[in-house]
């Protein structure tokens, strides 16, 4: 239904003519089905040991050693675990201890530390030859106060006189004048210059929220001459930004959203609060980035550690709720083990790949295979189908796909009774192999345990397999017949 109104908008707007700005969200509903690995390339892998003059590791403000290399290394591990698009931090040089790349003194070269141009296009071939997409985080709002523009007295006009950012590397910048058409120039020919140059698949603007709008528009345009199918993303500084309200003509597809963030932290730090919360923040936003910790948080896995939660159990739920509802889930480095961290110091630590879970991993697996194998996970239409205490019950349905996402955050087992299904019809769950059949008054009761999930496609209900059943009991009855005989034969010989 979402593609199909996306082709209706797109004759309409060349029937009406070009003013009419088109939603990048209603043409690029693909966005949904994406899996994002957000990746801070300093802190993740050290894959050659040749670009390490820079690298202090008991220093938490300097480079690590993390490179390109490294995450070519990884692409494997990104396909097993189901992530179809990374999204990487800033690859540009920067000045020295730029570990996280937002000290830019030159748009056009790949910081040394990092590796080479070369790299980079090795790693955006390799990946697509996996299906998985390479997407750069590029910074419009700032250089480095070290950057050549800065002193230039011809470029003076291109810097505005604004408070630094409030962040750790905010001292070190200069706020770019984004409503001079020279700096517009500039920035757009260095997007230019990357996605021509590397064949990646986009670009996540840094700190987008603190962007003219005016020049968002154009810079995202100029973006979709080069490639019309390129994702564009928006990061948000301001954290406690209401995506809703940022303008929807940018031609960003995707923001971050935060109010979500803190929604789904609340939800499932601890075990008791329900569920249902969540979709009434959600249902304002159904089409942002679905975050619940990044670089620049404490490490969610560290937040309800403390409230005694299992990572295996805590990490399901919030999973199967970011992965199965609306939105592009998007992950930050080390979930997938997990990883802890309450300050920047051990958050941004190096990616600690000997500490992982199987079982984790194996669930990420599973839920990611979900995602992929039923379109109706990523474009169905999403409603709240019941709750009881903290679990809630969500319908999504497309074509012809119906499927139900049962979480239970409660110390409890709870159960929702569904009456929205034929009775020849079955649930059939692909998490744990549950099945739910309708009851004798019609309804399909679904029960959880405490702290589970489960996701249920509708499915025509083909009974009890009575011939694998009798083969069973004969196989059976076979071996305990079998077992008498010998008895019998052991009591006689005595």
């Amino acid at each position: 239904m979402k593609k199909l109104i996306g082709l209706l908008l797109i004759v309409f707007m060349l029937v009406i003519g070009p003013e009419l700005p088109i939603l990048a969200d209603e043409l690029d509903s693909e966005l949904e089905e994406e899996i994002i690995y957000s990746i801070l390339v300093d802190r993740y892998n050290n894959g050659r040991a040749e670009n390490d003059e820079q690298v202090k590791l008991d220093d938490p403000t300097a480079y690590h050693g993390g490179d390109i290399q490294g995450i070519i290394d990884k692409l494997d591990t990104y396909e097993e675990l189901g992530y179809t698009t990374l999204v990487l931090s800033p690859l540009m040089e920067n000045a020295p201890d730029g570990y996280h790349g937002y000290w830019v003194e030159d748009f056009y070269s790949v910081d040394s530390q990092l590796g080479t141009l070369e790299e980079v296009q090795q790693l955006v071939t390799e990946a697509h030859e996996r299906d998985i997409k390479v997407v750069m985080e590029f910074v419009t709002n700032y250089v480095a106060k070290s950057h050549p523009l800065v002193e230039d007295k011809d470029k003076q006009n291109w810097v505005k006189d604004v408070p630094s950012p409030n962040t750790p590397w905010g001292e070190e910048v200069v706020s770019l004048n984004q409503e001079n058409p020279e700096v517009e120039e500039m920035l757009t020919d260095a997007a230019s210059f990357w996605l021509n140059e590397t064949g990646m698949d986009g670009l996540k603007i840094h700190a987008a929220d603190q962007a003219s709008p005016d020049f968002l528009k154009n810079f995202t345009g100029e973006m979709k001459e080069i490639n019309a199918d390129i994702y564009l993303l928006g990061d948000v500084l301001d954290k406690d930004m209401l995506t809703e309200n940022l303008p929807k003509e940018t031609g960003i597809q995707r923001w971050e959203d935060p109010s979500l963030r803190k929604e789904l932290i609340s939800t499932f730090a601890e075990p008791g609060n329900p569920v249902e919360d969540i979709y009434e923040i959600q249902k304002e936003n159904e089409n942002g980035l679905v975050y619940v910790d990044n670089q620049s948080t404490e490490r969610f896995t560290q937040l309800f550690s403390e409230n005694g939660r299992n990572a295996l159990t805590t990490w399901s739920l919030v999973l199967t709720y970011m992965y199965m509802t609306p939105g592009t889930p998007s992950l930050f480095q080390g979930t997938e083990l997990p990883m802890y961290g309450s300050n920047p110091e051990e958050v941004q630590r190096m990616v600690q790949f000997n500490s992982g879970d199987p079982d984790l991993t194996e669930f990420h697996n599973r839920i990611s295979s979900l995602k992929q194998q039923f379109p109706v996970f990523s474009n169905g239409d999403f409603e709240l189908a019941g709750t009881s205490g903290a679990m809630s019950v969500f319908k999504r349905s497309m074509d012809d796909q119906t499927a139900y996402i049962a979480i239970n955050n409660g110390e409890e087992t709870e159960a929702v009774t569904l009456t929205d299904i034929d009775s020849d019809m079955q649930l059939r769950g692909y998490l744990h192999d549950d099945t739910v059949r309708a009851g004798n008054d019609g309804g399909f009761k679904v029960g959880l345990s405490r702290e589970s999930a489960e996701v249920y496609m509708v499915e025509q209900d083909t009974g009890f397999n009575w011939f694998f059943i009798g083969f069973v009991i004969a196989v059976f009855v076979a071996f305990i017949t079998a077992i008498l005989l010998l008895s019998r034969k052991q009591k006689k010989r005595t």
